[in-house]
């Protein structure tokens, strides 16, 4: 890791020492002609990234101590493209359940649905971008490396069989 101050939303040794193979073998995977030399050290590329999703400022805002914020939004953008967030995702999400005595993969999950009654004077809208609504990013590793470890049960059983976090 770099000289900087760290920053509540950086990847923890642990994590880092989990998900580090993941990405080594992703940069492995993208050598020959054509590519360009690696500058930039992964974990900081991670860090940046799980600091836009903590913070919701836009990618121009990312602080001077993080690497430039056009090649943190061009990884990101590789990653979330080739499955490599979902990888990741994956891995912890395995790693978590594991833990907590359950089998690697969900058996069952619980869909919920709520009708919402609006003003008729509210334009209906066909089709809403969350992404850009809400200003934070959604990917999977975003959301798996943020995930509050308060909460011990993923909610993942039917409804009333386990407990609400």
């Amino acid at each position: 890791m770099s000289a900087r101050r760290p920053y509540r939303s950086d990847v923890s040794d642990v994590r880092w020492a989990l998900i580090e193979p993941v990405f080594v073998a992703w940069r492995a995977r993208r050598t020959g002609p054509g590519t360009a030399a690696r500058v930039h050290d992964l974990r900081e590329i991670v860090n940046a990234i799980l600091y836009v999703n903590r913070t919701g400022i836009p990618w121009e805002y990312l602080p001077h101590d993080f690497p430039p914020y056009k090649a943190v939004n061009d990884y990101y953008a590789k990653w979330e493209a080739d499955g490599t967030t979902q990888q990741v995702h994956d891995l912890l999400r395995d790693k978590s359940r594991r833990a907590h005595g359950r089998s690697a993969q969900p058996t069952a999950a619980v869909l919920d649905a709520q009708s919402v009654k609006t003003s008729v004077n509210v334009a209906e809208k066909t089709s809403v971008n969350v992404a850009e609504t809400s200003g934070k990013l959604s990917s999977p590793l975003a959301l798996s490396m943020t995930h509050d470890s308060s909460c011990s049960r993923l909610r993942e059983e039917p409804a009333g069989l386990g407990s609400r976090c």
